[in-house]
């Protein structure tokens, strides 16, 4: 078994790959966010990411990282392997961006770390349907206009029916069905690699330009 950390956002994206890792024998032992020296991450919460860790029982750390950022990721990346052992950096991206080479792969070569990509190249309804079959929870924390009207998927948890819904816009406006181009979010609360679920006890909607986002802030665990 291989020491494995995954390149954590707290999405489906992230915790797909994260459990699929664990199938394929990877023995992740920390999960890593990039940030910048001041991160606004409206779709996910930093501090919702600490009870995601909790929950899953796995450490996670958060990586700073600036401009030149090619430069900072490399460091940052050697320092998963100096200092926690990790030889291998998962992350959940599914396809290139503009036409742009994987950022973490480029940016690992550097140290030498080897990058998984379990999700790569995979039919995008493929994997939401496949998230659904592995029975994970997630919720819809943030949307984004034009594609979204309204607000009345925030705080939604992502099901058959809001599945159907996602193909229909998809059809209607060419949204990437799941969301890679930043037409919505989501963070997932529970899941097979969870020890404890989490509950959103109380959160309020807003607005930000064109996003329309969750503001969580009460959050309990449960054991299952």
């Amino acid at each position: 078994m291989r020491n494995a950390a995954v390149s954590w956002t707290g999405g489906k994206d992230s915790s797909l790959a994260l459990y699929e890792a664990k199938l394929l024998g990877y023995r992740v032992i920390s999960l890593v966010t990039f940030i910048p020296s001041e991160p606004e991450f409206l779709a996910h919460p930093l501090s919702f990411m600490k009870y995601q860790a909790e929950a899953l029982g796995i450490p996670h750390y958060a990586l700073e990282v600036n401009e030149p950022f090619k430069e900072s990721y490399e460091k940052a990346i050697h320092s998963l392997k100096e200092k926690h052992g990790i030889a291998t950096l998962i992350t959940g991206d599914i396809a290139e961006v503009d036409g742009h080479p994987n950022w973490v792969r480029e940016c690992s070569k550097y140290s030498g770390i080897g990058v998984l990509t379990p999700l790569w190249g995979r039919d995008r309804l493929e994997l939401l349907n496949r998230l659904l079959s592995y029975r994970f929870k997630l919720i819809f924390t943030c949307i984004k206009k034009p594609w979204f009207t309204d607000d009345n998927l925030l705080g939604m948890e992502l099901k058959k029916d809001s599945l159907e819904r996602l193909r229909a816009i998809n059809a209607e406006t060419g949204l990437d069905i799941c969301g890679e181009q930043g037409e919505y979010h989501t963070m997932v609360v529970d899941g097979p690699p969870f020890k404890k679920s989490i509950h959103i006890n109380v959160y309020s909607k807003h607005a930000k330009d064109s996003l329309m986002y969750m503001n969580i802030q009460k959050v309990s665990l449960k054991n299952k």
